[in-house]
């Protein structure tokens, strides 16, 4: 059964991606949608008994290669975290292929796209269900791979292809520090069998090695190699900014990677490795940092975006950063429990972005949207869902949508660590909260409420010359000459609606009916059976936190709704006033904290310039002029004076013998006569 739920993405994606067009749209999309749906129901034909406490086991597939001591084993490991991630992966990226049955009608290369999906889930199949660190990193490089195949889709579009090659390089910085971690963790373990490690991590505690003359913590320095890995598959402040542009790419694959796959995976990683990053305090310190860092940099940055998919995405960015700081402080537990829970609303707000986008003719802008929810109220209640979840609306006791109880568990976790880090964490983890309910209903009301910002007046007419079709998802439409913008808002077809319903469902109740499993403390311990560092006493004290602790996310969550109810329906135009008020602020928090900028001036330019001065000096100046243009050079000097020697007439050749008949008797004679 594991078998069949990895390889047949696989399958499927070659058949589509070799068939291509031969084989037709229908076909190709029937097959990966297929192979999708058989994978996820086997999913979670294992993951209800994993619910229910039966034991599970990995299975072997062959030995992967020998070198030396390094023998590594191609096994498929299967455990309560592995059964999670199968459940969460499989689920999304089903509903997401047939979701873009409808987005993709119009799009020409329909199997190609197709098959990137399928290849892009067997990578992260593969990621999840590794069982030693060098097949892990073989669904690492994978889900790279796909993703840029994925993001630069439409590569004749100059901001696609210039995205997927940012996704790409930035996450080879990350995954360069991820390899020296593996290297690493083989030099001191011997091995690269996950159970090995973890089974042995606890006898290197305390171990130190020298490095430039200091003595350096040998698990603190694997442990944020490995971090480092994370971070950017993970996109952590730092190495997070490819997230945003990966928006260039179809929405689809946006609610593919921010919602349960790649993005996902440095949280995973971490809890996997969980015992071994439990032997480091400085390490587990380091994350909780950088995830609170990161909650907060991204939820001050989505406040300001007006693309509708980058508010969404900077909010994936945001809810990564509640998970490492999960994790960071322990609560392992409660962060796989925020990963699982956040993949149902948020693949939901992404595919209903795609809805409103599809809506709106391929317009992202919300300044050009306003009360859509009478013209497609299926995606509004869709989305409410979605914002009700993410926002953590619930009634303490009674019941709550998904992020109410995740999320909720986290900040709580966070203060019931007790320790510097942890209350830094909670206090970030509490405005950050604050930041998500402004922005995620300034999304709403910008969507759906107020005065529609478009017209009706007439038909669109870049429509129907099929800017979808070729890429335009963030195209805009053209205004008329009173600032409207000929709009005929629709609702999305069934293939797009069923994958909205069925989220709609997960976003409501995956919190209420399952934290007894994943994050109370006797469920906890039941339910994940080692398969990561589950602290039941952290969990406990998490439930008996004051009350101003458990109340204070509602309370701010009031609050950011309020102040959005305030400024974009009560008050349309108090954030003019404010941006005119606060102009360095905001620009300041709309450009991103100036982090691409930054990076421009202190590495891309000075790349380019070092590169070009190599090319110029080093390659051209000075190999090239002395090697093989100035060898060259030489051999065509000499060849010259030799063709000059060679007229190809008889007395020409007679008389050169004759001076050399004459200066060889010239040499010669006198000796011959003086030995006489």
């Amino acid at each position: 059964m594991l078998h069949t739920i990895v390889f047949l993405p696989l399958l499927a994606a070659i058949i589509a991606g070799l068939g291509n067009r031969a084989i037709g749209n229908t076909p190709a999309k029937a097959i990966t949608t297929g192979g999708l749906f058989i994978a996820c129901a086997l999913s979670w034909a294992i993951f209800i008994p994993v619910l229910a406490g039966q034991p599970v086991e990995g299975q072997p597939v062959m030995e992967w290669f020998r070198s030396g001591g390094l023998v590594v084993e191609w096994s498929l490991r299967l455990d309560t975290l592995t059964a999670v991630m199968l459940v969460v992966v499989t689920t999304v990226s089903a509903l997401v292929h047939l979701y873009s049955w409808g987005y993709m009608a119009e799009d020409p290369d329909q199997p190609r796209f197709f098959a990137y999906l399928s290849l892009f889930t067997f990578a992260m199949l593969m990621l999840v269900t590794a069982d030693n660190l060098v097949q892990m990193f073989f669904g690492w490089e994978g889900v790279g791979l796909a993703s840029y195949l994925l993001i630069g889709f439409w590569y004749h579009k100059p901001s696609a292809n210039a995205a997927a090659v940012k996704a790409f390089v930035v996450n080879r910085v990350g995954d360069f520090g991820f390899s020296l971690g593996i290297f690493g963790v083989f030099m001191v373990f011997g091995t690269t069998d996950i159970g090995n490690i973890l089974a042995a991590a606890p006898n290197y505690q305390g171990s130190t090695f020298e490095f430039l003359g200091a003595q350096v913590d040998t698990m603190t320095a694997l442990c944020l190699l490995l971090f480092i890995g994370a971070m950017g598959k993970s996109a952590q402040l730092g190495l997070h900014t490819w997230l945003p542009d990966a928006m260039e790419g179809p929405t689809p694959v946006s609610a593919l990677i921010h919602a349960a796959t790649m993005v996902t995976a440095g949280v995973f990683m971490v809890c996997r490795l969980s015992p071994l990053f439990e032997t480091s305090e400085v390490a587990l310190t380091v994350v909780t940092y950088v995830g609170a860092a990161t909650a907060l940099f991204a939820a001050t940055v989505g406040t300001t975006q007006h693309d509708i998919k980058r508010v969404i995405a900077y909010s994936t960015c945001s809810q990564l950063g509640y998970m490492f700081f999960a994790a960071g402080v322990g609560a392992y537990g409660a962060a796989m429990f925020h990963l699982f829970t956040h993949a149902f609303f948020k693949a939901l707000l992404f595919l209903g972005a795609g809805s409103v986008i599809h809506a709106m003719h391929h317009e992202q802008d919300m300044r050009y949207y306003g009360g859509l929810r009478k013209h497609i109220p299926l995606t509004f209640w869709a989305m409410t869902l979605g914002t009700l979840a993410i926002t953590g609306v619930g009634i303490l006791g009674v019941f709550g949508f998904a992020g109410f109880y995740s999320k909720d568990a986290i900040i709580e976790s966070a203060f019931a660590a007790g320790t510097q880090s942890g209350y830094v964490a909670f206090a970030v983890g509490i405005f950050a909260a604050l930041l998500t309910s402004f922005y995620s209903w300034r999304l709403v009301f910008l969507t759906f409420f107020g005065k529609p910002r478009w017209s009706q007046s007439e038909h669109i007419q870049h429509a129907a010359h099929g800017d979808h079709a070729h890429g335009h998802d963030d195209h805009h439409a053209h205004a008329h000459d009173d600032g409207t913008l000929g709009y005929h808002p629709h609702e999305s077809p069934a293939s797009m609606l069923i994958p909205l319903g069925v989220l709609s469902l997960g976003a409501v109740f995956a919190g209420f009916i399952f934290h007894h499993a994943f994050i109370d403390a006797e469920g906890g311990v039941a339910f994940w059976k080692g398969a990561l560092a589950f602290d039941a006493h952290l969990a406990e004290a998490s439930h008996h936190v004051p009350m101003w602790v458990k109340l204070s996310p509602a309370a701010v969550m009031l609050l950011g709704l309020f102040i959005a109810w305030n400024n974009y329906l009560r008050d349309p135009g108090a954030p003019a006033r404010f941006v005119a008020m606060f102009r360095g602020l905001h620009a300041f928090l709309y450009n991103k904290w100036y982090f691409d900028e930054l990076y421009d001036v202190i590495f891309v330019r000075p790349s380019k310039w070092l590169g070009r001065f190599l090319w110029k000096k080093g390659d051209e100046g000075t190999i090239d002029r002395l090697g093989p243009n100035g060898l060259a050079g030489l051999v065509m000097s000499g060849a010259g004076v030799a063709r000059r020697l060679q007229t190809g007439y008889l007395y020409t050749y007679a008389f050169v013998m004759l001076i050399g008949l004459a200066a060889a008797a010239a040499w010669f004679l006198p000796k011959m006569l003086g030995g006489e």
